[in-house]
C-alpha cells in the first residue's frame, strides 16, 4: 500500500499570484486530499467599519483587493443606498456597469495569463497581459485609476465620462477585441494547452452546485448562476446570457472566461449606445439605519456585502462573503485524485483571490 505523505503547497510558491496555503495529502504523486488553511494575510478590514464613517468606508472596501476593487466599491454603495432609500441616477448606473465590465475583462486577462505562465507558455502569458494593458489604460483615462479607481460613491459616481471619451472607448474596444481574439484562440486551440487542461481538475455539475461553487468555477460545470441576471446597476437594461460550459475541467473554466471577455466588451458597447443624459449622483442626507445584503457578480463569482447600520455615522457591522471563499470546497474536490504536477494549474483555473478571502 502506498505511503501517505503530507506536503505544504504555498503560501509562497513560484506559480501562485496570491498566498493560498494547502496541505496536500499524497500517495506517491497522486493527491488524495487537500486541507486548506485560511488566515495568512488577515488584515482586520471589517473591524475598521467601527472607526471610519460610512461615507469614507468605501475607500477601505476598494482596498480589499486591487483586482476586484471596482465591484467591491459598487456593492458596498448599493447596500448603503438600499438602507437609506437613495435613488441612483440612471447615468451613474450605466457608468457603474461599464466599470464593472472593464474590471471583469482585466481580471480575466490577468488570470488567463497566469494559467499560461503556469504551463510554461511565456509568449502567450505576455500576449494576454499586453492586451490587459490596453484595458487598464482605458480604465485609467475613463475612471481615474488603473487598479483602484475610487469612482463609486454612495448616491452615484464621482466622475462623469464625456461623449468624446465614450467615442474613443468604442474605437479602443475594437482593438482590444482583435488582440484578445488572437491570444485566446491560441489558448483554446493549442494542442499543448488542451493536453494540460482537458480532463484535469474535474468537478461534476452536481458537486459544483452542492458544494456552493460560484462564477466561472460553477458555470464551467454547467451551473447557471450569475448575479448580473438580478438586474442591479444597469444590467436590467442590457442583453446578455451567462456563458456556460459543461466540461467541468480546467479547460471548461478557461473557456468560460474567454467567452466572458467578449461578452464584457459587448456589454460596454451596449452601455455606451444606451447611455442616458442627466446627473451622475444623488446628494446623501442623514445617516443609515437598517440592514441589507448586496449581491453582485465579481470576476470570480457572487460576492455578498452585508451592512448593518444603527443611525449613526458609523456602521455597527459589515460582513463580506467573497467568491473565492465559496469556491474553496469545490477546489478541494477538484484536487482529489489529481497528479501533483497538475495542482498549480487547477488552483489557477479557479482564479483564487486570497486578499478578498482573508480580509
Amino acid at each position: 500500500m502506498p505511503k501517505k505523505t503530507v506536503i505544504p503547497f504555498g503560501p509562497q510558491h513560484p506559480i501562485l499570484p496570491e498566498p493560498i496555503h494547502l496541505d496536500l495529502v499524497l500517495e506517491d504523486e497522486k493527491v488524495v486530499d487537500a486541507l486548506p488553511s485560511i488566515g495568512y494575510v488577515h488584515r482586520g478590514l471589517e473591524k475598521l467599519v467601527e472607526k471610519r464613517e460610512f461615507t469614507e468606508y468605501v475607500y477601505v472596501i476598494e482596498r480589499i483587493c486591487g483586482i476586484c476593487s471596482f465591484i467591491h466599491g459598487l456593492s458596498y454603495c448599493q447596500a448603503i443606498e438600499e438602507i437609506m432609500g437613495i435613488d441612483v441616477p440612471e447615468r451613474a448606473r450605466f457608468i457603474r456597469t461599464m466599470g464593472s465590465e472593464y474590471s471583469r475583462t482585466h481580471s480575466h486577462l490577468l488570470i488567463l495569463g497566469c494559467i499560461a505562465d503556469g504551463m510554461g507558455f511565456e509568449n502567450l502569458f505576455m500576449g494576454l497581459w499586453k492586451a490587459r494593458e490596453r484595458v487598464l489604460n482605458r480604465m485609467e483615462e475613463s475612471f481615474g485609476g488603473r487598479i483602484i479607481q475610487g469612482t463609486c460613491k454612495i448616491g452615484g459616481v464621482k466622475k462623469d465620462i464625456t461623449g468624446e471619451t465614450l467615442d474613443k472607448m468604442i474605437i479602443e474596444l475594437d482593438a482590444i477585441d482583435r488582440e484578445m481574439k488572437e491570444m485566446t484562440e491560441i489558448l483554446l486551440k493549442d494542442d499543448a494547452v488542451r493536453h494540460r487542461l482537458k480532463k484535469v481538475g474535474y468537478i461534476s455539475r452536481d458537486d459544483a452546485y452542492h458544494l456552493g461553487a460560484v462564477g466561472p468555477t460553477a458555470r464551467g460545470s454547467g451551473v447557471r448562476i450569475d448575479m448580473r441576471e438580478r438586474g442591479y446597476a444597469a444590467y436590467d437594461k442590457i442583453k446578455f446570457a451567462p456563458v456556460l460550459e459543461s466540461g467541468g475541467d480546467c479547460y471548461a473554466r478557461t473557456a468560460v472566461r474567454v467567452g466572458e471577455l467578449f461578452q464584457s466588451t459587448d456589454i460596454i458597447r451596449q452601455c455606451i449606445r444606451k447611455m442616458p443624459d442627466g446627473p451622475t449622483e444623488t446628494k446623501v442626507i442623514g445617516n443609515p439605519s437598517g440592514e441589507y445584503a448586496s449581491r453582485v457578480e465579481q470576476p470570480r463569482g457572487e460576492a455578498v456585502h452585508y451592512a448593518k447600520a444603527n443611525g449613526t455615522r458609523y456602521l455597527s457591522r459589515f460582513r463580506i462573503r467573497t467568491p473565492t471563499f465559496a469556491n474553496i470546497p469545490p477546489l478541494v474536490e477538484m484536487l482529489r485524485g489529481c497528479e501533483l504536477a497538475d495542482v498549480p494549474v487547477i488552483i489557477l483555473s479557479m482564479d483564487p483571490c486570497i486578499s478578498c478571502t482573508e480580509r
